[in-house]
């Protein structure tokens, strides 16, 4: 068995900030201004779980693993370390971030040095964690459940320490089959297996049968794949337009063992790697980087949106936090919503109006939207202002803008003439754009003929629809005094109530904009697809989820974006289907949250129309061929049944057009999610390839219930690689379910 830790450590033996963290130190756990109590954490043996004494269990161990860990923030960056500490103590704080939606860790430390020694330390570890390639991610899993399995420590096992090792990898056997592996393994015949044994166990449990098979079929030099082989299979396989060098770099970067690297030969296993890294993924490497134009105005792209971005949960008393807004952004959301209200002490708040949900002070969100807006991407962040404040606050919220996001924040058109189009996001980086009312046209903010001190504006849009949590909609024609200071502001985005079309086309200036609820949006999507797509040629247009959607729930993103409308805002606190379409949609262009629209969205000679489908550019028909080959390493869903193993299905699903949308399942294999082949191929017709996505998804069989969901991937069909390629498989929330994933075959064809 490999020595203890062995797995967590790779390559920081030894290391002085690794040593800090296994010798470990006190720290005080802040959970209120009355609450803050010394606790000792250290980092545990295997290098990958973090252990904190607790008095509330009795003193039972508790620990998290660093693979739960989002990350470390430095200083009092969180809303509890801000609340509940004093400013002087700035240096000495910092925060665990988790994954999902468990609460972060506040922690203060004895001293400045040793907050930064723990900062340090931790971010060493999780990096160092992260950069562990698959294979490895996938050797220290396996190492890991089996020092589990291991009851008594002595670096030896039973046959019955064995069959519980299969359960905890979720693979069920039957007692003869157990005891036959056992056997063949049990070379001494000692009744338990230990080292070389072991490691003949191990490697018997990772046997790749269809990677053997296509192995040996491109092997063709003394049992190896020479560069030749390698090229061969890249070019008949893979469909790349690959040449020597590519195969010479590839044996380069992935070949595991140094006398088939200096023969410029790839063996089996450094096969294995290249198929389980970015070159060998679904998802073509080249798209994971800006590689679209980011030169055209702002409106030809859609762009990643949220829709009451302050909530954690639910919309009627769930809790407001800064936190929403920071993991909106860095998951590259661009277009967040502020709800604003008055609060106390002339302060204005955000919070979900007439409901139970917490409010936190507009100032907080500005700074935390400041911080953390250009960390995942440069491109612009859209401010979208839901205003319910008094002109007093409404002062205030402006003046907020102004001061904590000072040059960043744009407010006059660029190059001080009147513009006659969007800017660029190319030429926005790193700004800020508000949208909101405003008193007058913007040419106003041109000739300096600027003299309303403020004055009404119509209510008629978003706001009027006051959510529809019960409270009666204000009258159609309610209208809200509006601050000069604020609406002076609002340059790129004004919101105006939308009548129709042909009214926009004749009356409406490009930044003049309308937001549609869902229902709204859905019916003239359907009723007039081509107008839909011509009005966003030149406008910018947002649709949010309906105000009864209470449980934070959300509609389906596609046909909006099939209408070429670029804010597309959707509850990002709610893991579900139509998140996963959003993360799919946005993983291309370097996941920056902006996307160019398609050609035929953006000439104003096109007629396309999603509905129908009439002749035209768009329509690139091709078939879409997927061979659904294997799963690897399945999580166990539920992990309180001691005999639960998973009985996995795999669904591949199409959104697109309405022509395009289809679904194929699998047939669901019983007890095994350690290694479950399925070899079965489906066809899809897919008749616009540029709106189309692709959704792989694995479910747990249940006859009598739902199904339980174990991982899903969602990308655009033009992102797709051909050839045999791997899967990842990502969390509800969206997170890598490490070591896990899908092998298929894809092939993209002209039909």
């Amino acid at each position: 068995m490999e020595p203890n830790g062995t797995a967590g450590k790779h390559g920081l033996e030894g290391d002085a900030d690794l040593m800090f963290l296994l010798a470990g130190g006190m720290l005080v756990k802040v959970r209120s201004s009355s609450w803050q109590r010394s606790r000792f954490y250290k980092l545990q043996e295997d290098c990958k779980t973090l252990w904190h004494e607790s008095k509330k269990t009795f003193n039972r161990k508790q620990t998290f693993s660093i693979d739960d860990i989002e990350s470390v923030r430095k200083g009092r960056q969180s809303e509890g370390l801000q609340k509940h500490t004093d400013p002087s103590v700035e240096e000495k704080c910092f925060s665990i971030i988790f994954k999902d939606r468990k609460k972060n860790l506040d922690l203060m430390a004895g001293s400045v040095e040793e907050a930064n020694q723990w900062v340090l330390s931790l971010e060493k570890i999780i990096s160092n964690m992260s950069n562990l390639n698959r294979k490895q991610k996938s050797e220290h899993w396996l190492i890991n459940c089996m020092r589990k399995a291991d009851k008594n420590n002595d670096d030896k096992m039973t046959l019955k320490e064995l069959k519980h090792f299969l359960r905890q990898i979720n693979v069920e056997v039957d007692d003869t089959y157990a005891e036959e592996l056992f056997k063949k393994c049990d070379t001494s015949n000692s009744g338990s297996l230990e080292d070389a044994e072991i490691t003949h166990f191990y490697e018997l449990l990772t046997h790749r049968e269809e990677i053997d098979e296509i192995y040996g079929n491109y092997a063709q030099t003394g049992g190896q794949m020479s560069a030749q082989d390698l090229l061969t299979f890249l070019l008949n396989e893979q469909r790349e337009q690959a040449t020597m060098e590519d195969a010479h770099r590839l044996i380069e970067k992935y070949e595991v063992d140094e006398a088939a690297k200096q023969k410029k030969h790839m063996t089996k296993d450094g096969f294995l790697m290249y198929l389980n890294h970015d070159e060998g993924s679904i998802f073509n490497p080249a798209h994971a980087n800006v590689y679209q134009d980011m030169s055209q105005p702002l409106n030809h792209y859609y762009i990643s949106s949220s829709h009451n971005t302050y909530l954690m949960e639910d919309q009627l008393k769930g809790p407001s936090s800064t936190e929403a807004y920071i993991k909106a952004l860095l998951k590259s959301c661009r277009c967040v919503e502020l709800d604003c209200w008055d609060g106390p002490n002339g302060e204005p708040v955000i919070y979900h109006g007439y409901t139970l949900t917490s409010k936190v002070l507009f100032r907080d969100v500005i700074k935390a939207i400041k911080d953390y807006a250009f960390k995942k991407s440069d491109y612009p962040v859209i401010l979208s202002l839901e205003n319910h404040c008094t002109v007093e606050q409404q002062k205030l919220m402006a003046h907020h803008l102004i001061s904590i996001l000072g040059e960043a924040l744009v407010t006059k058109p660029l190059g001080n003439t009147m513009p006659t189009n969007f800017p660029s996001p190319e030429e926005l980086k790193g700004k800020f754009l508000i949208k909101g009312k405003r008193l007058n046209k913007l040419d106003a903010a041109i000739t300096n003929n600027n003299t309303l001190e403020e004055g009404t504006v119509s209510e008629e849009d978003e706001a009027a629809d006051c959510k529809e949590n019960g409270q009666k909609a204000k009258s159609k024609k309610s209208k809200i005094k509006l601050a000069k200071q604020l609406s002076d502001i609002v340059v790129y985005c004004k919101s105006v109530h939308f009548n129709s079309f042909e009214h926009a086309k004749d009356n409406q200036a490009f930044y003049e904009m309308s937001s549609f609820k869902e229902s709204k949006a859905f019916n003239l999507a359907d009723s007039s697809g081509t107008a839909f797509i011509h009005h966003n040629m030149d406008k910018l247009s947002r649709i949010y989820p309906a105000g009864s959607r209470t449980d934070s729930s959300n509609y389906n993103p596609v046909p909006m974006w099939n209408a070429g409308c670029q804010i597309v805002a959707l509850n990002f606190q709610t893991p579900s289907k139509e998140m996963h379409l959003n993360q799919g949609r946005f993983r291309q262009n370097g996941f920056c949250g902006y996307v160019l629209k398609p050609e035929f969205q953006r000439s104003l000679s096109s007629q396309f129309d999603p509905n129908t489908l009439t002749n035209g550019p768009w329509l690139k028909r091709k078939r879409f061929h997927v061979m659904v080959i294997s799963a690897q390493q399945l999580p166990k869903i539920n992990k309180d049944k001691h005999k639960s193993i998973v009985d996995p299905l795999v669904k591949v699903e199409i959104y697109g057009v309405p022509a395009d949308n289809a679904s194929k399942v699998t047939p669901h294999l019983t007890n095994n999610g350690f290694n479950p082949q399925w070899n079965l191929s489906f066809q899809f017709d897919i008749q616009v390839p540029e709106l189309a996505m692709v959704r792989f998804v694995v479910e747990d069989y249940d006859t009598g219930n739902w199904n339980d969901y174990v991982g899903q991937y969602c990308l655009p069909l033009t992102s797709v690689q051909n050839g045999y390629r791997h899967v990842p498989l990502l969390t509800k929330h969206g997170d890598v379910i490490c070591s896990a994933g899908l092998f298929v075959h894809l092939m993209l064809l002209d039909a």
